[in-house]
């Protein structure tokens, strides 16, 4: 995989790294940012409650969670590594999940 942070960088980004291990859980909530999350390895499913839907992310994956978009999440087996950067209100149109190489 190409470096996800310089490709972040590159699109004017600040990504910071950020790990969990296997089965960890965030409970549903929402940010007052824009976000992009990539993931560098491991696994992580966000579930988007408000949507009804779950998007499973491996390595190399990103998504994209405009402000106020609940989301809720559960760790792979493996963990998962992820890179973060917020964005200011407005930059996201709409979740978004791009797989790896498609972005």
């Amino acid at each position: 995989m190409v470096d996800a942070a310089a490709r972040l960088r590159a699109e004017g980004l600040d990504p910071s790294p950020w790990s969990n291990g296997p089965g960890d859980r965030y409970e549903a909530h929402e940010h007052g940012y824009d976000k992009v999350i990539v993931v560098e390895s491991g696994s992580i499913a966000f579930g988007l409650p408000d949507l009804g839907e779950t998007v499973d992310l491996v390595a190399g994956d990103r998504l994209e969670l405009p402000a106020a978009t609940r989301h809720d999440a559960v760790v792979g087996p493996l963990g998962v590594t992820c890179l973060e950067a917020h964005l200011r209100v407005g930059r996201l149109a709409r979740v978004a999940h791009r797989p790896a190489g498609g972005w």
